[in-house]
């Protein structure tokens, strides 16, 4: 369990929070490309580690992040005009560059007084679908990111987003617990779409006490989960966490690899990132359509990326469908199942109160390894955060049989390893 003090520090992100300080030193998925597609679109509200912004596309495509607020009289700019090269206020007419410079205050034309006024931005870069920011300092600014999927044609790759209402944390931590998939997803392997049919998920239905080894990797954790194979071996799925908030699913034959980012909008909820992605082909009609459609780790959602399963319609729970078993916790979809017990341990969860067992040891040592980075670049701005190195996010996750002599990190060392046109490792 974690005291108060160390549950406060890795879960709040606002502004002058240790932890809030290293989220800003990486790119982060900000929005879908579908939100601002074309010039002079709408402006979409965006909030991110308790910041409150406005995101707009200029007349010449060009991507800007600004506060959501009028530095005349605090007026939002959502009600704003995007209109030739700026975003104007509705109120008085004050227009601002996608830098957040104001370029113009009718009511004090040729006196040089916007040039004085200037919001704050921040920089978007637009990758595979997604729109990401960089909050940091402009000088630590890293590389690009290099993700697989976004690296990839569009048409290898699916990428959604959903509002999840619970701190970020917990949402991670769901990501890289592997034991629990044997129980609240077990129905799902064998009817899911994008699971179903693979010889994998017989070893997690056959074997309900996964040993977990964890490993420390350049950018954060492998955490592996061992179940008994046949002739002497073991099946083992190895998920990736890179930090902050990058978690990998092992996949499940050949079937798309998926996994998330779990960004936090302020310390109450958090934006769910699901990706999926073949890496040697463009996936199917079938594939798309059914991650479309919530199948996989995705969910069906509103135009405002909000579940239509969710606590206030007790996320259309079926107790039937649970007594008889074709739904293990009475909740349809993976994502949905993971997401109603998540909420359901409040909006940040006590950890004062755990009792963790050895198959959380992938969860403890993700919140060990938070906790010495914020204290890190708290005490040294110039500490070199894990997983800002491009080569650290030119990972896999692993699903693989090997020998149970061997040590899963050096057995499968190649497989980790993302490279243009290597299958996956998978069972």
């Amino acid at each position: 369990m974690l005291k108060k003090e160390q549950n406060d520090l890795i879960t709040q992100t606002g502004p002058g929070t240790p932890m809030g300080d290293v989220f800003r030193r990486y790119w982060l998925p900000a929005l879908l490309s579908e939100q601002l597609p074309n010039p002079d679109c709408e402006p979409v509200r965006l909030e991110l580690l308790s910041e409150k912004m406005l995101a707009f596309r200029d007349t010449e495509s060009r991507l800007g992040l600004v506060d959501e607020f009028c530095a005349h009289r605090g007026v939002s700019l959502w009600f704003g005009r995007n209109e030739q090269g700026g975003i104007r206020c509705p109120y008085h007419g004050w227009k601002y560059d996608i830098t957040g410079q104001c370029v113009e205050v009718p009511s004090e034309p040729n006196s040089g007084y916007a040039d004085r006024i200037k919001l704050k931005s921040y920089p978007m870069v637009e990758r595979g679908g997604v729109i990401w920011v960089y909050m940091g300092p402009p000088e630590r600014q890293p590389a690009l990111p290099e993700w697989e999927f976004a690296t990839l044609p569009v048409s290898h790759s699916y990428m959604s987003k959903r509002l999840q209402a619970s701190n970020w944390l917990q949402a991670l931590e769901g990501g890289i617990d592997s034991s629990h998939v044997s129980f609240l997803h077990s129905a799902s392997l064998s009817r899911d779409p994008l699971f179903k049919g693979a010889k994998g998920n017989q070893y997690n239905l056959n074997d309900l006490s996964p040993v977990f080894e964890v490993v420390e990797a350049d950018g954060g954790l492998l955490v592996g989960a061992r179940r008994n194979a046949e002739d002497d071996q073991y099946y083992w799925r190895v998920t990736p966490w890179i930090m902050p908030c990058f978690t990998m699913v092992p996949p499940r034959g050949d079937h798309p690899v998926h996994g998330h980012f779990w960004v936090p909008i302020n310390d109450t909820t958090c934006w769910t990132w699901s990706f999926d992605y073949h890496p040697t082909r463009p996936l199917t009609d079938a594939e798309r359509q059914a991650m479309i459609g919530g199948a996989g780790i995705h969910v069906l959602v509103d135009k405002n990326y909000v579940p239509l399963q969710r606590a206030e319609n007790d996320y259309l729970m079926d107790r039937q469908a649970q007594r008889e078993g074709s739904l293990y916790s009475g909740i349809e979809g993976i994502g949905m199942q993971d997401a109603s017990l998540q909420e359901s341990m409040g909006a940040i969860q006590d950890r004062t109160k755990e009792n963790l067992v050895s198959t959380d040891n992938g969860i403890i040592m993700t919140r060990q390894r938070l906790m010495k980075a914020a204290k890190a670049l708290a005490a040294d701005p110039d500490y070199k955060l894990p997983g800002l190195d491009p080569e650290h996010q030119k990972i896999r996750s692993v699903a693989v049989l090997l020998k149970r002599d061997l040590v899963f990190k050096e057995a499968a060392q190649d497989a980790f390893r993302a490279e243009p046109g290597k299958p996956h490792a998978t069972v």
